[in-house]
């Protein structure tokens, strides 16, 4: 039975089993309230929204060193580079704007009964200036900037050093094979907590349910839309305009040759396993060439990672509305900041946005318990924004191609070319 299956499972059995206790009447006071609901099943839950928690720090930081050295290891690629970089970061700074707008648009959390939710003693914390916020991005102190879990700094101490890394030679190239297998380690236990997901889904939905019951059910299916919504929005729009405008070539070709990756990542949740059917299909039916495609995909697998965006923007919002929390427009600008940065540190790997979304939560003060009001049906989404994300990564390739004049029109608008036949290319 594979993960998915087995979170909706869970997911099912939390929902009736907390709406059982809801509709039972079940006082306080009741040993079912006692030890099962506040006692063993809220403390699975805690225990594993603590995981998510635990990894936050040593991801980013390590992910990024290791994208930092690599790019900055190409030296000759300055320009492509640059160009690559920016357009990524530009597109995700776009959905996590397109996101925030549809989410305080729609409203999908506001009106929720959510008292039973809010901690007495929560307290948003207080907002900053501008000015205060940019300055306070660059750290001080790199380690208290990790035992504070301070993300924004940690993003940029990792930064600073992963292109030192890049510079320093054969003792840089000698830290950065630790670097690459530290990397390899936090995926092994990225994979293993995730494993756990089903368990901690079971127990977050039993404790949710028995809180707010079904009334707020369908404040749970607006997030849904409200996601789907917004990465349709990205996908057939801010793309294809990109495509036109700086590509000069048809979406619509473009599309249809990246199905095939398309439906891979949507089937596997994962950029980085889609890796290798992107990178081929860019190459051998778009048509962009080894040069640009060999760096710009694999750096967009670690980098880009729009859709992963547009839900932490639809989350953010959600969250605060089921919390009756005000966010100002600096809050609004931090999210949009801190997830366009975090793309950068966000592993192609089933679920790893559910971490990088508990910092941006708390770069915004808002409860990272809120995670578990979304965590049921984020599998599904997790699907739906790798599939974006994939695309997002041939976009900037076939567009940084055209611009450097390294891509194969004839190759681009050829229907069969690069086509498997018979098994053979």
């Amino acid at each position: 039975m594979n993960l998915t299956v087995r979170i909706l499972i869970g997911m099912a059995a939390g929902l009736v089993l907390g709406t059982l206790i809801k509709l039972a009447g079940v006082p306080a006071d009741h040993f079912i309230s006692v030890y099962l609901v506040d006692g063993v099943l809220d403390a699975g839950g805690d225990i594993f929204i603590r995981s998510l928690q635990l990894m936050v720090v040593p991801l980013v930081f390590v992910s990024l060193v290791c994208g930092a050295a690599s790019l900055g290891g190409h030296g000759n690629m300055g320009r492509v580079g640059g160009k690559t970089v920016g357009l990524y970061l530009i597109t995700t700074g776009i959905a996590i704007s397109i996101a925030l707008l549809l989410a305080l648009i729609i409203g999908p959390g506001e009106g929720a009964a959510s008292a039973g939710l809010v901690t007495p003693d929560f307290q948003p914390k207080p907002t900053e200036s501008i000015k205060d916020t940019l300055v306070n991005i660059f750290p001080t102190n790199p380690v208290n900037a990790m035992a504070e879990g301070n993300m924004l700094q940690i993003i940029v101490f990792a930064l600073l050093f992963g292109v030192a890394l890049s510079r320093t030679g054969e003792a840089g190239r000698r830290v950065n094979v630790v670097f690459d297998d530290l990397n390899e380690i936090l995926m092994k236990l990225i994979t293993m907590l995730i494993e756990l997901a089903p368990y901690g889904v079971f127990c977050l939905m039993t404790v949710l349910f028995t809180r707010i019951g079904w009334q707020e059910i369908d404040k749970l299916i607006a997030y849904f839309m409200t996601v789907v919504l917004a990465l349709i929005v990205h996908a057939s729009v801010v793309y294809p305009s990109l495509l036109t405008v700086l590509a000069r070539v048809n979406p619509v070709t473009f599309f249809n040759k990246m199905r095939e990756p398309m439906l891979v990542a949507f089937s596997t949740s994962s950029s980085g396993a889609t890796l290798p059917v992107t990178l081929r299909t860019v190459e051998r039916r778009v048509g962009v060439k080894n040069e640009v495609a060999s760096f710009a995909i694999p750096l967009g697998a670690t980098i880009n990672m729009d859709g992963t965006a547009i839900m932490q923007g639809v989350a953010t919002v959600f969250i605060a509305q089921i919390y009756h929390i005000d966010l100002t427009f600096v809050d609004y600008l931090m999210v949009i900041l801190t997830a366009t940065m975090a793309s950068i540190g966000t592993a192609g790997v089933p679920g790893v946005g559910l971490i990088m979304l508990a910092m941006v939560l708390k770069q915004v003060g808002l409860p990272v318990e809120g995670i578990g009001l979304i965590l049921g049906i984020d599998r599904l989404l997790d699907m739906l924004r790798t599939a974006v994300n994939v695309v997002g990564d041939g976009t900037v390739a076939t567009i940084v191609a055209r611009t450097e004049n390294d891509l194969d029109l004839d190759v681009f608008n050829d229907p069969d070319a690069g086509r498997v036949i018979d098994g053979a290319d």
